[in-house]
Parts: C-alpha cells; structure tokens; sequence
C-alpha cells in the first residue's frame, strides 16, 4: 500500500461534491489500510472512547521513528484509522508533537460532517499517539 499523505488527502476529500462520496471515500480507504495481525488484538492494544473497536500498535525503529500498525471493525472508523497512519506513521516524537491535527481535520472538513462519537474516537486515537511521543 503508498500511504497518501494529509495534504493528498484533504486534495481529495474538496475534489467531492457531497459528503455521500466523501463517506463512501473515506470507507474506501479504510480498506487500503494494511492487515493488523490479529494477535496484536488485545486490551493493552485497544483505544478507548471509541463506538468501534479500534486497536492501535507501535514499533520504534533504530531512527526513532514511530511505525504503527491500528485496525478497527467499523468501516468509516477505519477510514479515520487510515487518516491517524496518514498523519502520524514514520515520525519521530518530536515529528509527531508538530502535527497540528485539529488543523487537519477541519481542512478535510471532518470536523462538520462527523457524528460526535466518530469524531471523539479519531481523538482518543490522537491523543494515544500523541502520549507515546510524550
């Protein structure tokens, strides 16, 4: 899989002239997101404050960069998962405290069309990324 990074994807989302297709892209490409292993699957790996169940998964690498591995079984929020790897995914910590997320949900536009259980589930995802870089 190419990860497509934010700025593609807020290209993408305004190139939609309703949240229909933005819904229906956002579920596409939480199919793009690679196969978490099942065994990783586990409370330690769970994200609370999520309707769907979310699983999120690191490796640090020899650079200290951040490689994270999340599933979910809710397809939109899966489509979120894939948006959190999109922003976060192959950072260092410090990497990782400069992006200004809110900033970027907003200019994908998510920010109006989510319901607020969704919206506070990418959050709980954010901010579990964001304890691990301290």
């Amino acid at each position: 899989m190419t990860q497509r990074t934010l700025e593609e994807l807020i290209e993408n989302f305004s190139l939609f002239d309703n949240w229909e297709e933005r819904y229906q892209y956002l579920i596409d490409l939480g199919n793009d997101v690679p196969r978490m292993d099942d065994a990783l699957k586990t409370e330690a790996t769970e994200v609370k404050g999520c309707v769907s169940k979310v699983w999120l998964h690191y490796t640090l690498d020899a650079e200290g960069r951040f490689h994270f591995y999340a599933d979910s079984d809710g397809k939109i929020t899966k489509g979120l998962v894939y948006i959190v790897l999109a922003a976060y995914d192959g950072k260092t910590a410090n990497e990782i405290r400069a992006v200004n997320i809110e900033e970027e949900f907003s200019k994908l536009g998510l920010d109006q069309h989510l319901s607020p259980n969704r919206r506070n589930g990418f959050f709980s995802m954010v901010e579990r990324i964001r304890g691990l870089a301290g």
